[in-house]
């Protein structure tokens, strides 16, 4: 593997969820007389590093922690414990409308967006043409978001995340949203995106998209690492677990 760009150490992450809920001052006193709080250990202890260039897919059932380390890894969530170590601009695509402002339109998402990532207005302005041919919205750039479909917002997240120069791109599942010919101008991106240094992390159910682009595959299970390595391999592994 080349050079880490991306090192996870012993991280884990706890949740502590309440089973009571709170209405009125008289419930909230009862509430916090009787409250149960669990604790919820969705990492335990996760390790790994990602080369430069490199592009590794997480797999594993729901719960077992992807988008949970996908978040963690865009700074949504905090560690309870460990460390996570990330050279260069993070591009994250985490969940479908994430970041996006349903009453502004997809163009004024776009500079809202491109901003939070680290460019300026003059370099959003001048990538704005090729985000929105990327995107193929046509004249729904200028509509509200709140009236797009799931692929309209996965076609102008992924088209805002592979314009603004990041250095790692963090995926959940977008390919499972996109029409065919997304798909492949995606999968076209994600080359190109390789190509030049950038390295990729990503959750997908799709195993065809992780047999396509993924150089290594993690299998999170119960919150931890079950096995990673090639993906025919770990996929065999997963559907034998």
């Amino acid at each position: 593997m080349s050079e880490a760009v991306v090192r996870v150490r012993d991280l884990r992450k706890e949740f502590m969820l309440s089973h009571s809920g709170i209405g009125s001052l008289k419930t909230m006193l009862l509430w916090w007389q009787s409250r149960r709080i669990e604790r919820l250990e969705v990492l335990k202890g996760v390790s790994f590093d990602v080369g430069k260039g490199e592009c590794v897919a997480v797999v594993g059932r729901n719960g077992a922690g992807k988008s949970t380390l996908l978040s963690l890894m865009a700074r949504v969530y905090k560690p309870t414990s460990g460390t996570i170590e990330i050279e260069g601009r993070i591009a994250p695509l985490l969940e479908l409308g994430a970041g996006f402002h349903p009453d502004l339109t997809g163009e004024e998402n776009v500079f809202f967006n491109g901003v939070v990532l680290g460019l300026t207005r003059k370099q959003i302005a001048a990538r704005m043409p090729e985000i929105v041919a990327f995107a193929d919205l046509g004249q729904h750039i200028d509509a509200p978001v709140r009236t797009y479909s799931s692929g309209m917002l996965a076609r102008l997240g992924f088209a805002v995340a592979v314009h603004v120069d990041a250095d790692v791109l963090l995926v959940d599942e977008v390919l499972a949203v996109g029409d065919f010919d997304f798909e492949e101008k995606c999968y076209a991106r994600i080359e190109r995106f390789r190509a030049s240094g950038g390295t990729i992390l990503f959750v997908s159910h799709l195993e065809e998209a992780v047999r396509r682009v993924a150089d290594r595959v993690l299998w999170l299970k119960d919150g931890q690492i079950e096995a990673e390595g090639d993906a025919e391999t770990v996929l065999a592994a997963y559907h034998a677990g």
